[in-house]
């Protein structure tokens, strides 16, 4: 799967462990940045991940900033994204199964790498349910 990831200076060291367990588990990752911890602004990272997925150049996104919540809020203003933020493996596994989320939020300065990493396994391991699922996302189009 061909996955865009970012972010700003407060998740830059979540993505880059991320960034590496994508490639272990053989997926491409399109790394748009930040690549240091020096301070930049989230929303502009965010279009990079979400312009991506929207033009079908990857899959889906995973988006990190201090909290995550930037980043969300951020995400879901593109039209066709449906942006998580999760903070545990269910959450994770709900956004994917009904939900269909094409992108995940993670917040670098309130997870733990463990269960980040689990986080994204099971969001990368989930399929969307459909079925009544989809019917209730075919509302927000």
């Amino acid at each position: 799967m061909k996955i865009a990831i970012g972010s700003d200076h407060g998740g830059f060291e979540m993505k880059e462990i991320v960034a590496s367990l994508l490639t272990d588990l053989g997926h491409e990752g399109t790394d748009v940045g930040c690549f240091s911890k020096d301070s930049v602004d989230y929303p502009e990272i965010c279009q990079k991940v979400c312009i991506l997925v929207q033009e079908k150049k990857c899959e889906s996104g995973i988006l990190i900033c201090g909290t995550g919540i930037g980043m969300s809020i951020a995400a879901n203003r593109y039209r066709d994204i449906r942006a998580a933020l999760c903070h545990e493996s269910y959450t994770s596994k709900m956004s994917r199964e009904h939900n269909n989320a094409n992108i995940l939020c993670l917040g670098g300065r309130v997870l733990g790498i463990e269960i980040a990493l689990d986080i994204v396994n099971t969001w990368l391991t989930t399929p969307f349910a459909g079925g009544r699922h989809q019917r209730r996302l075919d509302m927000l189009s």
